[in-house]
């Protein structure tokens, strides 16, 4: 992810205020803030990126083995992308046996592969999701320091529905939606000619 000048600018000011927490102007207060959005903009294009990367990657696997050019290269990209390659990618690459490049990355993969399932055992749990980002809602110093904090509001509990509710009869002056076949009559076929044209 490539920044700006400006936003290295913003950038630099909010890692300032966030190790020496001093009052910030609100027009600094708005730059972090619009940073922010920028910043998540860029995480959200990200991932919509390596979905349609790893769409691409599974359709060309489906295809197998007439399209093996094109999954080895969208293979080769997504692994520089930091794709952590699983058992689908390990079993259509085997099906390239003796394609060159289709035996490097196999290699490549099953080193992956491996090292990831290592990192997984010691860490003692399955791969999970990471948490989004939370969004920077305030800044220390910021117009929100100033104001007191809402108190979080209960929900209230719904009110139980009728079990055959009755249709409510239209108010004195409203008038009653039409039904559609009222709105659009059925249309009428043409009557036939009376008279036969002769033939000649």
């Amino acid at each position: 992810m490539a920044f700006s000048a400006d936003e290295l600018r913003v950038l630099r000011r909010a890692l300032a205020v966030a190790l020496h927490p001093a009052p910030l102007p609100d027009e600094d207060v708005q730059d972090c803030l619009r940073l922010a959005e920028s910043l998540d903009e860029a995480s959200r294009e990200a991932g919509r990126l390596r979905a349609f990367l790893l769409a691409d990657l599974a359709r060309y696997r489906d295809a197998l083995p007439g399209s093996a050019a094109s999954y080895l290269e969208l293979l080769q990209d997504a692994l520089a992308a930091g794709y952590d390659p699983g058992p689908a990618e390990l079993a259509a690459l085997r099906t390239l046996d003796g394609h060159p490049v289709g035996t490097a990355l196999l290699a490549r993969c099953e080193t992956l592969a491996e090292r990831s399932v290592r990192q997984r055992l010691a860490r003692g749990r399955t791969p999970t999701a990471p948490a989004p980002r939370a969004r920077l809602l305030a800044l220390p110093g910021g117009r929100a320091a100033d104001e007191p904090r809402p108190k979080p509001q209960t929900k209230p509990k719904p009110a139980p529905e009728p079990v055959h509710p009755q249709p409510k009869a239209p108010a004195p002056g409203e008038r009653p939606v039409p039904k559609p076949s009222e709105v659009f009559p059925p249309r009428r076929r043409p009557a036939p000619p009376s008279g036969q044209r002769a033939a000649g």
